[in-house]
């Protein structure tokens, strides 16, 4: 079988219609002016599954405060996961409030690369961050077998806010990077004369490598 290209970063978001838990839907359009990850999960009634729903809906106040909304996915009918969802309230005290697409034809993870023919035939653990205007900006696979990490998607969603606010870049494990701790990274310098100024204006290891601690 022949797959779509999958978008790639800096991309616009494809146009979709799809089917949610929560009624009909146009993305990017219906969320114009939000930030929003759509992550996709290989099956409804799954163990490692349920909780990253479980994890991911015990942060939605946090992903809310961001301005990012969250939208799942998975290779099953609407009904399934209305009942799934049933199941988690019922038995785990969690209701899940945020839209899941029914994509039962598997069109939608096909377009977006969410299905790789070597892992099976269900949507492998995709997560897509798309910013307000409808752009790309970040994407991770995860194996059906291996569960995501919630805290690190809001690391790299407040991570790409301030980039984006600051016109900087942020280091490794920010805000607790071992070389700069919460500091983030100017640009390189783009001429002889800003290369030389940079150790003046900025903390520097070398005129390349120059950092600063953002305003509060």
């Amino acid at each position: 079988m022949e797959y779509p290209s999958m978008p790639l970063l800096g991309d616009k978001f494809p146009k979709l219609k799809v089917n949610t838990t929560r009624g009909h839907m146009k993305l990017p359009h219906d969320l114009k002016g939000s930030w929003f990850i759509l992550f996709s999960h290989p099956a409804d009634f799954t163990p490692v599954c349920t909780t990253e729903f479980y994890a991911f809906q015990s942060r939605v106040a946090d992903f809310e405060a961001l301005n990012c909304k969250l939208i799942g996915l998975s290779i099953d009918q609407v009904f399934s996961h209305i009942k799934w969802t049933e199941w988690i309230e019922e038995k785990l005290g969690k209701e899940i409030t945020f839209p899941i697409i029914a994509d039962d034809q598997g069109r939608i993870g096909m377009e977006l690369g969410m299905i790789h023919p070597g892992k099976g035939a269900s949507t492998v653990r995709a997560v897509f961050i798309v910013d307000p205007e409808g752009i790309l900006r970040l994407t991770l696979y995860y194996p059906q077998e291996i569960g995501r990490n919630m805290d690190e998607l809001l690391r790299a969603l407040r991570a790409l806010q301030v980039s984006d606010k600051n016109g900087v870049a942020v280091p490794a494990n920010w805000p607790d990077n071992e070389l700069i701790g919460n500091g983030v990274i100017i640009p390189p310098a783009q001429d002889v004369k800003s290369a030389k100024e940079r150790p003046q204006q900025y903390e520097c290891y070398d005129w390349w490598f120059c950092h600063k601690k953002l305003e509060e």
